[in-house]
Formats: C-alpha cells, structure tokens, sequence
C-alpha cells in the first residue's frame, strides 16, 4: 500500500484521543501533583483523603500507540492506591503532568525531562535515557513519530517543543509491541494540550536577565530588519543571478561556464556587510517572551465539540566566552611520557540570539467513548549567531612566520529550523472492541544562507592584523545549505476482550512510516586572481569584500563545494509493522503483557553530484526483525508491585551518519563526515522495578536494568594536520546496566502541629531521584570494523576502540531534587530545583588519544509560582533563578600530567519574571 493510499483510508475516519477536564493553568487542582490521580474507591480511604486533599485530580491526558484503554477496562487488576497512569500500563513508565512541568517551570520539554529519573539532557537539546544516546530512544508525538530538522541527526530535538503546549510526556522505558521497533534506551511520547471543561482566554509575558549576556559585552551583526522576531526580511534570499547559476548544473568558478564579468557580477551581488561585519556590542537585549491561549468547549446536541489554540514568540540572548584547543599526542599514548601538545588555541566570544516561534490548533469531536480529534502543530526556531576567536595556529601559521602563528577570525551565521505537523487520530469503542487510527504528515526544514568565516593572520610587517585571501591562514567563505525532511504516518490498532473467566485482552496492530530527507550544501571561497595590495589585505571584511575591490582586484566567488565528500544527498526510511500482543491476568495480582512485532525497514543514503562528477555509492539497508517483548507486574499488595519485563529492540543509523557529506557543528566547532558502512544496532533489554506508593501522590520505587548492544554506532575522530574529522563506526558490542531510585513525599504542615499561621495551608514537597549507570564496550583482539580511515575494508576495531571504554553521553551519576513548599488551598509553589550529572564521554578522542570529557556538574535553581484573583480573572506570576552556583562548562582532554580545553565557557546565572492571566 501507497503512503497516500494508507494515509487517506486513515484521516477518512481518524481523530486523535480523549478530551481531558480542565489544565492545572486554567484551574489550578489543589494537589499540585497531576501526575498521580488515584480512582473513585481511592475516595473511601478516609485516612489518605484527610492527608491527601487531592482525590478529585483531573487525569492526565496520555495518548500513545495502541488502541485506547481507560478504567472502565476489563484488566484492572489489584492497586487500589496505584495511580491511574502507572497502573493502565504493564510497562515502566515514568509521567510528567502539565503540572509537574509547570512546577519546574521550564520553558521546553527537553528542559523539563531533565528532572525525570534515568534521564540526563545534553547540549540543552538531546535527551538521554539511561545513559543511552539519542539514537536509541524515539520521540513521538500523540503517538505518532516526527521528522528532525537537524542535519547530524535523525532525532527531533526537544528544546524545539515549548511546555505551554503539552499536556503531558510519559517515557516508556521497558518496550512493548505496539511501540516502533527502534526503541533502546527508551521512548518519549509527547501528549499535546486538549480541550478544557469550561472555556478560556490567557495572555502572559515575561522578561529575562543572564548575568554573563544581558546589557554586557557581546557580538552581533545585522542581519535583517525583522530578526528580531525570528524571520528574515528577504535580505538573506540569494540573489536572481546566484539562483539562477544555482540552477545551471555547473560549478561556479571562472572558466568555460562563467566568465570573468560574470563571476564578478555574481560576487558583487552577495549582500556583504550586513551579513559580514561583527559589531562589538556593550548592551545585549535582555531575553522577552509572550503567549496566548483561548479554549472553549460547545455542545451540538449529544456531542460535544472543544477548540483550543495556543501561541506564543519567545526572544532570549546568550553569550559564550571561553576557550578551544586542538593537539595532538607526542609520544605513544600508553607511556608515562607522553603528552598533549596544543596545535590551536583560542579564546572566542559568541553571542546567539534565538527566537522560538510557536502555535497549535486542536478540535475534538467527542461522542460517549467515540473521540475524533484534529491536531496542527507549528514551531519555528531560528538561532542568529556572531562569533570571533583569536589564538594561534601552529600547524597553518608557523609556514609563514613561526614566532608569531596569530590569527583572529570571525564567523557569522543563521539557521531556520521549522517544523510543520498535521494529526488525525480516533477513538472508538464497538463493545468490547477498541479501534485507535492514528494518522500524520509531518515536514521539518532546516534554511542556513550565508554561513560566514574569515581569518585574519597578524603581520610583524605592517604590525596589523592582514587577510590577502591567499596564504595560509588567510581567508573568506560563504556557505548556502538547506535540509528538507519529511514524514508520513499511518496507523490501526485493534484491541478486543475476550469473553473468557480469564480477562485477556487481544491486540493487533499495523504501523506504515515513510520518512524522506533531501540536503544540499554549497561552499565558496573568495579569491583574488592576484595578489592583492598591502592597503587592501588591511581592511576590514566588509570593506575587504566591497564591490569596489570586487571589480578593481578581481575578487571572485570560487566554488569549493564537494572538496570532501559529497554536496547533496537523498535519504528514506521506509518502515511497515505489524504486531500481535496480549495482556493475560491469570490472578488478580497477576499481569501479563507478552508480544511480538514484525517490522521491516529499508533504509537508503544516495549521494547527489551536482557537476556531472561520479557519484559515491548508494548505501541501502534492508532489515527485518521479530522483536518479541514481555512484562510481568505482580500486584501483590493495595499499594505495592513489582514489574519485571524482558525484550528485544533495535537501532538504525541516522541519515546524517550514513551520508558522506562534511558538516560543521557550530556548538562544539568540529567537523562531521557520514560513514557509509554503518549496519543496524540490536539491543537485548531486561527490566525490572518495585513501586510502593505508600499514601496519595507518594512513591518509593527501586528499578534496575541490563541492555547488551550488539554491533552499537559510536563516533570516531580522525586528525589530518591540524584539521579533525568526526565520523562513526560500528563497534563490536557493548553493555549497560544501572539502577534507579525514585522517592515522592508530601509532609502536611497541620500534621506537625502548625494549624495556624503561613504554613497552616501548605504542605513540604520533597521529589529526589537518583540514576546509577555503567557502560562498556566490548571489543575483543580479533573484531573488526570499518572507520572513516579504512574504509571500504575492515580494520581491527582494537584500533578505532578502547575495551572497557563508557560509552558516549552516559554519566555514571544522575541526581534530581526538588523541595518546596506548596500551599494545598490555592497556586502557591516556591521550589529548591538540584540537578547533578557526573562526567561524561562527549566524543572520542582523535587517532587513538583520550577520549574528551565533559564535566555537567551541579546546577541549582529556584522557582517561584504565585496566583491571584483580579476580579473574576486569575493571575499567575512566575520567578525564576537558574544555575544560581555559577556552574560553568568544561570540556577537556587528558593525557598523563597533560590537558587540553576542548571547550569551556562561563555559564551565567539568569533571572526571569513572567506573568499570565486567565479570563
């Protein structure tokens, strides 16, 4: 079946999942933990509804893959004091609730996740369960996946997705049949907000203050007159002659396809200084945003129609400053002697204004239990950059002058990352059958014109900084790319309760996912015919770049594109599943959830030649896999259980690792170059965890787990002079295993005697976790592989990695703790947030050098959540500080008594205050 043909039968008859009441923002419950609501008998329990207020909670609106399930199910086995969404699933699960998330008060979901147990954030955007890359965990949202607008990976980052428009994230951590067979560390499946009880309109806005970057000294460039808002005004657009030498299918450089004049022209008309030149700045902008959200629920006779619509623009400033090396090894590694030598060293200042654009629509249709619901979402992120080092070179400069290998360069930059998505899912009960159909197109883009660098050498000569466009260390480039990547997704899920003694459910299920991704890069140099005068190669770039000297000293475009690698490629992933599960409760403290899915996938990386050259290979992955899974919960108590669950799972290459096209990471500054001789990684998982939810809302849990993972991708560094190449290889195996501790308490100040005063309403909240991890590669004396430097023949993985190595982003420590008090009557919340992560492999370590570590630290920060009533309207103020101690970044390499910066920078404390109000 076609991807339309599959998608067409769907949105014929889909809609997304249930309404949920009312949001903790409209009407805040008086139990501030949404995430845990008990069931109606909770309420007999007359002891824990004195202690606990909270027995009327709104539930937490989750939807997922699989056809709905809801407490009027068969299967609901012994928990009486078990919340509803860890008790409707035999899996491990974590949840955070819309209100759980509007106590941290963070501004994206990748900020937020990472108070959840077991996960660690990297980069501020890439979330790590268990230690394991994003590579091994899946994003999905309303159950539905998503394409990614980032060139390096095939994974969503979700620092895209603010928390004003998601009702709730669960993270699955033990896998089930009904979940994408790509499934490793764990999935995270976003729910978006539904529809209120009772209608709504809110504004809010706030502002923002970072000790390191608002009203100090920074970088910027113009740009355009509307970046402020997060688009270009045109300015960026290429110019008619460029787009139609684009379109010609030939390199432009002087020779039998362009001539001199021509050159010329299609160089002067590249805008130049307001996109070229840096301008030092002592007053950056202090960070703003604003929102709107309205909702209304209407009855049309039996059925009940709901509308929402959010919407929001948030405009913030960082500043970077820091330091960078590069070295290499003198000696051999493995003796006491050997050290690291520094070939680079800079000291750069970076300055990135980012503007989050966001909005969703939602209309349910509900009709008893048949919910149809349509879902648009769109969210666009565009990140404005300036940067400039200075340092030196050895390895380039020391050629020309080695007492003085200065340089100082400058970068300018700005990517537009958006994403499109449309959603169609129903619910629908016919007696004891259940039928979710779920449906999707999704289209992200990532537009990055007039990617800039130059480079300065100082000259003893004229006592100046000097750029002639031709020695070494000498320079100006341009870049143009573009990213598209889209997906379409179509899915059924049947679930039937067998009219047997035993409750069983039986369900089945087929999945069609066709993800496609086509980039393209285009590289220049500006280079003169001659050399240029001494007055020329002083000026400053933009003056440099002129249209004067353009057309006095021949200064031409020079197209580099394709110099390593490939400048465009076409990418699919196409997947089909089917799957068969069922849950057996053969006692009523038994459950069983046992099941197996068939997924197939082909997976292509095709390299694009734009000038007639020889293309690379066409790399094609054709798989498929029986993943069988199971869990076993044993209910043995009111308030206690045990899950134990076993499975099989796997992971593919990402498009980006696959195709051999160079990119260039601005956040670390390093080169990445695909491997077209990556296979699928396969995972062996076991879990197991014990939950004991001693009073309402409150949790003790112990969890343990063990991954084996054949064949795992790791990234791999190469030194070419004093240029470095990232790339990716397969390793032999590797192992995780760790354990998890989750603990949840609410302490009621009228327990302890205080029934007056402040603290007479207010309760001690006291939410900790801690995650304990250790991985290793396995690599034994005759494994093999194939690195970016032998390829295509195999070389011993001995050579490429270290046995016993960790793997890449797993800290072996994870802690979370949140203390606060809240006020049990209204919205009163003042939180003490602590994150800790122990050191962590970043990336490895170039020709057999250490591998570089990062050191995340301790971050500590305080929010503070207060409501009013103005009238009949409520209002919400919010106060936050974040990263109170000053913890800074640090990312190092070492050798024996030896060390390289990679990468440090000071980290500022931010203030923020925002306010909403709800009518």
């Amino acid at each position: 079946m076609t991807k339309t043909a599959t998608l067409s039968a769907l949105l014929a008859t889909t809609a997304l999942f249930a309404a949920a009441p009312a949001f903790a923002q409209d009407a805040p419950p008086a139990s501030p933990s949404a995430s845990m609501v008990g069931d109606p008998e909770d309420q007999q329990d007359e002891t824990l509804d004195a202690a606990q207020p909270g027995a009327s909670d709104p539930q937490v609106e989750i939807s997922g893959p699989g056809a709905d399930r809801d407490d009027d199910d068969p299967i609901i086995i012994r928990g009486t004091y078990i919340p509803n969404p860890v008790r409707a699933t035999p899996e491990v699960v974590s949840v955070l609730s819309a209100e759980d998330i509007a106590r941290t008060g963070d501004g994206d979901i990748a900020s937020a996740l990472e108070r959840v147990t077991g996960l660690s954030v990297v980069g501020g955007r890439f979330v790590y369960v268990r230690g394991l890359g994003e590579r091994y965990s899946s994003a999905l949202l309303n159950g539905a996946p998503l394409p990614s607008p980032e060139p390096l990976r095939r994974v969503v980052p979700l620092d895209l997705f603010p928390t004003s428009i998601i009702a709730s994230t669960v993270v699955q951590k033990s896998y089930s049949a009904n979940y994408p067979g790509e499934f490793g560390g764990g999935v995270i499946n976003l729910t978006t907000r539904s529809v209120p009880d009772e209608g709504f309109f809110s504004v809010g806005g706030g502002i923002g203050y970072d000790s390191e970057t608002s009203l100090n000294l920074g970088y910027t460039y113009w740009g355009s007159s509307t970046d402020f808002l997060g688009y270009d005004d045109g300015n960026r657009s290429l110019p008619a002659n460029l787009a139609s030498a684009f379109a010609s299918g030939n390199r432009i450089t002087r020779g039998e396809n362009f001539s001199l004049d021509e050159i010329k022209d299609l160089t002067a008309s590249l805008d130049n200084a307001s996109t070229n030149l840096i301008q030092r700045t002592n007053d950056v902008p202090v960070n703003w945003s604003a929102d709107l959200g309205a909702g209304q629920t209407f009855e049309l006779g039996a059925m009940d129609l709901g509308v929402i619509v959010v919407g929001g623009i948030s405009n913030s400033w960082r500043t970077r400053a820091g330091k960078r090396e590069f070295g290499v090894a003198l000696g051999a590694v493995d003796t006491p002697d050997a050290e690291l030598f520094a070939q680079q060293t800079f000291d750069y200042v970076s300055t990135q204004n980012r503007v989050v654009v966001n909005g969703m629509a939602s209309t349910t249709f509900s009709l008893d239990d048949q919910k149809l619901r349509l879902v648009g979402v769109y969210i666009r992120d565009a990140l404005k950059e300036a940067q400039i080092k200075a340092g030196e070179d050895f390895e380039a400069i020391s050629k020309i002058d080695p007492d003085n290998p200065t340089l100082q360069q400058g970068a300018t930059s700005y990517f537009e990352r958006e994403l499109y998505d449309v959603q169609a899912v129903g619910e629908f009960e016919v007696g004891d059958l259940n039928i979710d159909l779920r449906g999707s197109y999704a289209k992200s883009r990532r537009d990055a014109p007039y990617e800039r660098a130059y480079s300065y050498v100082y000259s003893t000569e004229f006592d100046d900084y000097v750029n002639d466009l031709r020695s070494p260390g000498n320079s100006a480039t341009l870049s143009f790319s573009e990213l598209d990547d889209e997906l379409w997704y179509g899915a059924v899920d049947l679930a039937y309760y067998l009219p047997t003694a035993m409750p069983i459910t039986a369900s089945v299920g087929y999945a069609y996912s066709d993800n496609s991704r086509e980039a393209i890069r285009r590289d220049f140099d500006f280079f003169p015919l001659a050399a240029l005068p001494d007055y020329i190669a002083q000026q400053r770039i933009d003056y440099l770049l002129s249209d004067y000297n353009v057309h006095t000293s021949d200064i031409t475009l020079r197209e580099t594109t394709g110099g390593l690698g490939t400048a465009a490629y076409q990418a699919a992933l196409e997947t089909q599943a089917v799957y068969g599960m069922l849950e057996v409760e053969p006692a009523s403290d038994i459950l069983l959830n046992i099941g197996v899915r068939y997924e197939d996938g082909t997976q292509t990386v095709t390299p694009v030649t734009l000038f007639g050259e020889t293309p690379a290979a066409e790399t094609s992955l054709e798989r498929s896999y029986w993943l069988p899974a199971g869990t076993l919960t044993w209910n043995f108590a009111d308030d206690m259980q045990l899950r134990f669950g076993a499975s099989k799972t796997i992971a593919r290459p990402q498009f980006r690792e696959l195709a051999p096209q160079p990119f260039v990471d601005y956040e670390s500054g390093r080169t990445f170059f695909g491997s077209q001789f990556l296979t699928d990684s396969e995972i062996f998982n076991l879990d197991a965890r014990y939950e004991y939810y001693f009073a309402r809302d409150q949790i003790v849990s112990l969890a343990g787990f063990y991954k084996e993972i054949d064949r795992p991708i790791e990234s791999t560094a190469t030194n070419i002079g004093s240029f470095s190449i990232t790339s990716f290889a397969n390793a032999p195996k590797a192992r995780l295993y760790g354990a998890e501790l989750e603990f949840r308490k609410y302490l009621p100040f009228y327990d302890m005697g205080m029934d007056s005063g402040f603290l007479a309403d207010r309760r001690l909240a006291l939410i900790t976790n801690y995650t304990y991890t250790q991985s290793e590669l396995v690599v034994g004396p005759e494994d093999t592989t194939i690195s970016f430097v032998s390829q295509p023949a195999e070389t011993l993985a001995s050579s490429i990695f270290n046995d016993g190595a960790p793997l890449t982003g797993q800290s072996e420590h994870l802690v979370n703790l949140q203390l606060g008090l809240e006020n049990e009557e209204r919205l009163s919340q003042q939180t003490i947030l602590l994150t800790y992560a122990s050191d962590r492999v970043t990336a490895r370590g170039p020709n057999g050098t250490p591998d570089y570590i990062e050191t995340p630290g301790v971050n500590l920060d305080v929010v503070w959540r207060e409501g009013f009533e103005v009238g009949s309207k409520e209002l919400e103020v919010k106060a936050e500080v974040r990263n109170i101690l000053g913890t800074d970044y640090e990312e190092v390499q070492t050798l024996n008594d030896s060390e390289l910066l990679i990468q440090t920078y000071d980290r500022g404390t931010t203030y923020s205050l925002s306010a909403s109000l709800t009518f």
